[in-house]
């Protein structure tokens, strides 16, 4: 573009900013947030998740986006200290008898022998061993733990001294949700008719802290967005290659309290089932699993964890000893790749490790190939600064709509292919075509509510693209596969065009 141009350009991208911003807050109104990423070194020495990060701005901010920095950093200090800080707290609840409240995360177990029930801290190392909650204070938050073995709130602890042989324990006095606020679903879906879908891809990208101007194009904005399926579709299961510095750690494991980003040594027992203490896993308490690094990921008995991984992967199916359930986590596979290995059209899988490249069957149950060099490396220009929705509020929307199978039954109406299709390219092609429906559309309620050109472009091509690049790096590693081809997917027309 000339100079004078590209000066007209940013006039136009700015008065577009503040447009839907001001969009954003007249519909949202309570649900948005300012977010500085820029200028918070404030936020950045705290090393907070995106959710709580955006939980303490709702709670703080003013009607302009402003807050007190003193009165923050006191409430901060107050409710979320560090782990070295325990001790002291230890000391404060055991020693001088006070009671303390933190705003932490509390995982609940109930003892089927003695029916006791006990609470563990993961963030400071407290086990169930050394913690009770008593009947009346049970009766008083139990609706609330209940909801999840892990749950995040202002959690008030006490002790209760030692007696007899009866030893001290520090016990739950009190707990307050987390979430301050009911959250509307119905809401959520027909305020976004007010939205053109360039509109919502920018209000996404905001909602996950991105400034959605600071990209090139449409394509890379979707593509970042494509890391979002597993968020709010049930066990997609995806592989992204992508170079270093594209944020994969962080959308993965930063955005949303309800995935799990892990890396290095993996167990069974902990990923799935512990046959010996009879716990459920992590698949049983997240919306997904992301293994970051997977070329430097182990697992303690390769042969066990594939075997486990191949039912699980196929139907969600988890069988160890007496242990016969479903569960609902997607599995993503976050790794690195060379700028000379970027080609769908080459084996990019000979990196991974050999429990997954040596494993043509455990790769067919990869549902999409997310292309991560498609994705900008982060720059200053891609961080937020504006009003966007509040990560908390839409990182618990997308975990809702993961039990709306109303999209999936759209899905099923508007796809079609030839009858003689291989039955994990169609599933794994509706899968995520479901997930991009309820990402970019999840205003519509019937067939006959998405525009059939919209649903291709954003839903049905995107998935189909994803999926076979996963079927031709099949074809590299395993003769079966080679030189087969992706059936043909074609839209059933139902309603109006226009």
């Amino acid at each position: 573009r000339s100079s004078a141009a590209s000066d007209v350009y940013k006039r136009q991208g700015k008065y577009y900013e503040r447009e839907l911003e001001d969009k954003l807050r007249e519909y949202f109104e309570d649900m948005v947030v300012y977010k500085d990423l820029k200028e918070s070194n404030f936020f950045k020495s705290l090393s907070l998740p995106a959710f709580l990060r955006d939980w303490l701005l709702k709670m703080f901010e003013d009607e302009d986006g402003h807050f007190d920095v003193t009165e923050m950093t006191d409430f901060i200090h107050q409710y979320i200290p560090s782990k070295v800080q325990w001790t002291g707290i230890k000391n404060r609840i055991v020693k001088e008898g006070e009671t303390v409240k933190l705003l932490t995360r509390i995982s609940i177990d109930i003892d089927i022998k003695t029916q006791d029930v006990t609470f563990s801290l993961p963030d400071f190392g407290l086990n169930n061993k050394e913690t009770l909650i008593e009947d009346r204070v049970w009766d008083e938050c139990k609706d609330e733990l209940v909801k999840a073995k892990e749950s995040w709130g202002i959690i008030e602890l006490g002790y209760r001294y030692p007696e007899g042989k009866t030893p001290g324990k520090i016990k739950l006095v009190s707990f307050a949700n987390f979430c301050p606020y009911e959250i509307d679903l119905d809401f959520y879906k027909d305020v976004r008719r007010n939205f053109s879908v360039q509109e919502w891809i920018d209000v996404i990208l905001g909602a996950i802290d991105y400034n959605a101007d600071g990209y090139e194009t449409e394509a890379q904005k979707l593509a970042m967005l494509t890391r979002l399926l597993p968020f709010v579709e049930k066990r997609v299961n995806l592989i992204e290659l992508a170079p270093k510095g594209t944020g994969k750690s962080y959308v993965f494991g930063g955005i949303s309290r309800y995935g799990y980003l892990c890396g290095g040594k993996m167990t069974r027992a902990k990923l799935f089932y512990d046959l010996a203490r009879r716990e459920e896993g992590l698949v049983f308490y997240h919306d997904f699993i992301a293994f970051d690094e997977i070329s430097k990921v182990e697992f303690d008995n390769p042969n066990e964890m594939v075997q486990t991984l191949l039912g699980y992967m196929e139907q969600g199916t988890v069988k160890i000893g007496d242990k016969n359930d479903v569960a609902e986590a997607g599995v993503v596979m976050l790794g690195n790749i060379d700028q000379e290995d970027m080609d769908e059209w080459k084996n990019m899988f000979a990196g991974l490790p050999s429990f997954l490249k040596n494993n043509s069957a455990l790769i067919d149950r990869i549902h999409g190939f997310v292309k991560g060099w498609d994705i900008p490396r982060m720059n200053e220009g891609l961080k937020i600064c504006g009003w966007a929705l509040n990560s908390e509020y839409f990182t618990s929307i997308m975990h809702m709509l993961r039990d709306d199978v109303s999209y999936r039954a759209i899905v099923d109406r508007l796809v079609d292919y030839p009858a003689d299709s291989d039955t994990r390219n169609t599933e794994a092609v509706k899968r995520i075509a479901t997930a991009y429906l309820k990402l970019l559309f999840p205003h519509v309620r019937t067939a006959e509510d998405v525009k059939p050109r919209e649903f291709n472009q954003y839903c049905l091509r995107p998935a189909f693209r994803m999926r076979e690049i996963v079927l031709r790096q099949m074809g590299m590693l395993d003769v079966e596969y080679k030189g087969k081809e992706m059936p043909k997917f074609s839209i059933n027309p139902v309603g109006d065009e226009s």
